[in-house]
């Protein structure tokens, strides 16, 4: 039994041995196949990334912490790149939207700038109605500033204790003119002196009454623009009683920047347009070109009289005019589409392709002149023939950023700070400056901007027209303020886009003009200084059919201005602004 036993011991073990070099050894080297190959990959320092947020980067395959999809290989194409040069993936630069134009071509650079300014009453035809004699205001007849008046209207009655006396004169001389005719006209043209007319005189004579409150008449017609003097005020010879303006023909005045200068001269003709009546085009001369420049903005005064005997222009109203440009260059100018450029107070930058069966981009620095019809006349940085980026250009700078190359934020090229949970925060790099009252101005814009973000996410179209309609005013009132070409330029923009979202009744159109919207609103807040809070720069990969968006929000918290309830919670936070 126990020799037995033995042998069926013997027998399992060498079972065992057999099996287990069956199970456990052929897979000895897939396991160590494996292990080498995963430390080769980390070794090669091969990361993963999402085709639909490329600022997900880890070391290893999996998900998409955001929308789940599955990693896919980070393109390690960056080497041998200068510290100016950027390389995107097909999908990454579909999904951007990111298009280029050769320059020079494909784009019409026009012939005429564009100015803004304001209409304005002419001075000229601005009289003042003054006081003849000393007195006391007992009555004034009109109520408010913007009254129309008629030449000879009461205006006012006034209290004058000389002109009772020079009444008293006149009724005494009246009586002895037949023996003392010199003294009886004398007396009359004291009276005269004082702006009153035979007939009132003749009246006072034939009545045998003096006036102790004594009218004034308007000398010329016209609007009150402004009143002067109170009820039971005193007054003197020459003091003003009011401001009468002939709206007939007013002024209306541009700011011409230097780079402009040459364009401008006097008796010029300009083609003035406004907002109020867009079908409407009134043609103007250039009266006047201020000899100094404004030192603080760089900018001089141009003015143009224009008709206004049906009273269409009010001042204060906003007014577009264009100005015939004469080529002076030996050949067509470069020119490239506004679009194209990326703002930093004092530099312009656009990102060049150096080879058009690359995905690689190159910031450049660029010198531009005047902006016509959409396009910037570009002075220096560019050939006729390069391939720029025309559309997608911020998409294309964010991942400069992302990547720590040069960005229009990021001179240096260093990788950029990183927030809690990985969220890249925006830099401070941005040179321009704008005033406080533009600051100030641009805190209100912002507030409606966010109201109106709020209201396409509740897709809440009625909502979303009236604040359009309410940020295209307060955007054109900045648009009047001082301010530098790039800044007018980019706030000129945001009033057109607004106006657009308010000219739209449907939520898919109003959301569509949401998207430039939205990046400029980001642009010009990365450069504005003294903002409230804290703003978050969100992305959503799926807006914009596929091409993805951004918006600003105050809350870290997704809600998608995109797609609404649809798709609330859809997107990400890529940067911020402090």
């Amino acid at each position: 039994m126990k020799k037995e036993n033995i042998i069926y011991i013997g027998i399992a073990v060498v079972v065992g041995l057999l099996a287990g070099y069956l199970i456990f050894g052929g897979n000895t080297e897939t396991t160590t196949s494996d292990e080498h190959d995963h430390s080769a990959e980390i070794a090669s320092g091969e990361m993963w990334t999402c085709s639909m947020h490329p600022q997900i980067m880890q070391p290893e395959p999996g998900s998409c912490p955001i929308c789940g999809m599955d990693l896919i290989p980070a393109d390690n194409g960056g080497e041998g790149l200068a510290v100016n040069q950027i390389k995107m993936t097909e999908n990454a630069m579909v999904l951007a939207g990111v298009e280029t134009v050769m320059v020079g071509s494909g784009v019409s650079g026009g012939d005429s700038v564009k100015i803004s300014g304001k209409v304005a009453i002419n001075q000229e035809s601005d009289a003042v109605q003054s006081a003849y004699f000393d007195g006391r205001i007992e009555s004034i007849s009109i109520n408010f500033e913007g009254e129309e008046v008629r030449k000879g209207q009461k205006l006012a009655t006034i209290y004058a204790p000389a002109l009772v006396s020079a009444q008293q004169e006149l009724l005494t001389a009246g009586k002895l003119k037949e023996s003392q005719p010199q003294l009886y006209k004398a007396v009359r043209n004291k009276l005269k002196l004082w702006k009153l007319s035979d007939a009132q005189i003749d009246q006072i004579e034939s009545s045998g009454q003096v006036l102790e409150n004594f009218p004034v008449y308007a000398n010329v017609s016209g609007v009150v623009s402004e009143i002067m003097v109170e009820e039971g005020d005193y007054i003197k010879t020459g003091s003003p009683l009011v401001k009468v303006a002939n709206l007939n023909s007013v002024w209306a005045i541009f700011d011409a920047y230097e780079n402009q200068l040459s364009l401008f001269k006097e008796g010029q003709t300009l083609d003035v347009s406004t907002n109020s009546y867009p079908n409407e085009t009134f043609t103007a001369k250039v009266s006047f070109v201020a000899p100094l420049l404004n030192k603080q903005t760089r900018t001089l005064e141009v003015r143009v009289e224009l008709d206004n005997k049906n009273g269409m222009l009010k001042p204060g109203m906003f007014v577009q005019a264009e100005v015939e440009v004469a080529n002076k260059r030996d050949g067509e100018a470069l020119t490239i589409p506004e679009s194209a450029v990326l703002w930093t107070g004092m530099r312009s930058l656009v990102y060049v392709q150096p080879n058009q069966n690359s995905s690689t981009f190159e910031m450049r620095e660029v010198e531009l002149g005047n902006l016509m019809n959409g396009s910037y006349v570009v002075n220096s940085g560019l050939q006729s023939g390069e391939m720029i980026v025309a559309k997608g250009t911020f998409t294309v700078d964010a991942a400069a950023q992302l990547q720590g190359k040069k960005s229009m934020m990021n001179q240096k090229g260093t990788a950029m700070q990183k927030g809690h949970e990985g969220h890249s925060e925006m830099g401070n790099g941005m040179k321009m400056e704008f005033s406080q009252e533009v600051a100030s101005k641009f805190g209100d814009l912002l507030k409606v901007y966010l109201d109106l973000k709020d209201a396409l996410v509740a897709s809440n179209q009625d909502q979303t027209q009236k604040l359009a309609k309410n940020g295209a005013e307060i955007a054109s009132e900045i648009k009047s303020l001082q301010m530098d070409d790039m800044g007018k330029s980019h706030i000129t923009q945001l009033a057109s886009q607004l106006k657009e979202i308010a000219s739209k009744s449907d939520l898919e159109g109003q959301r569509e003009a949401f998207v430039l919207l939205s990046q400029n609103m980001i642009q010009i807040g990365q450069q504005m200084k003294g903002l409230d809070a804290k703003l978050y720069v969100q992305h959503c990969p799926m807006a914009n059919n596929d091409k993805g968006a951004n918006w600003l929000s105050m809350e870290e918290e997704i809600r998608n201005p995109y797609y609404g309830d649809a798709m609330l919670t859809c997107g990400s936070v890529v940067g911020t602004i402090d």
